[in-house]
């Protein structure tokens, strides 16, 4: 990892299920996230994911990026326009910082109305010991 590496585009596409499931799993039972006709109600043209879920998405890109021996050690974001069913997100990052065995990722993930997430992640990586390594 150093600085300026660019990670690899994630695309995630955005189901009912996703959304749905997502919003289960974080136990956000807010009607905008399962009920389209309680969302339209409330304004929304259809049910929309809850930050929980980005938030986990967002963590599922950086450890797929850096490995299984990746910690998450800080996790930082702000919504945007919502992910809506029927549409994709991408998410694609940046390595802005690193020291030692920690990198500052800027991310961003953005779907076809706009920015969907921003935020940075930080994120340790663990050298494996002697041993582990094979030695």
């Amino acid at each position: 990892m150093r600085t300026g590496e660019e990670l690899p585009p994630l695309e995630i596409e955005i189901t009912r299920t996703l959304i749905v499931a997502g919003a289960i799993a974080s136990r956000d039972y807010q009607d905008v996230h399962h009920d389209v006709e309680l969302a339209r109600l409330k304004g929304s043209p259809d049910i929309f994911m809850n930050i929980l879920t980005t938030n986990g998405l967002v963590g599922r890109y950086i450890t797929d990026h850096f490995g299984p021996r990746a910690v998450l050690r800080k996790v930082a974001i702000r919504l945007g326009v919502p992910n809506y069913p029927g549409d994709t997100m991408v998410l694609t990052g940046r390595v802005e910082e690193t020291d030692g065995d920690t990198a500052t990722v800027r991310v961003l993930g953005t779907n076809g109305i706009g920015r969907h997430v921003t935020g940075t992640v930080v994120v340790g990586v663990a050298v494996p010991t002697t041993t582990e390594a094979g030695v």
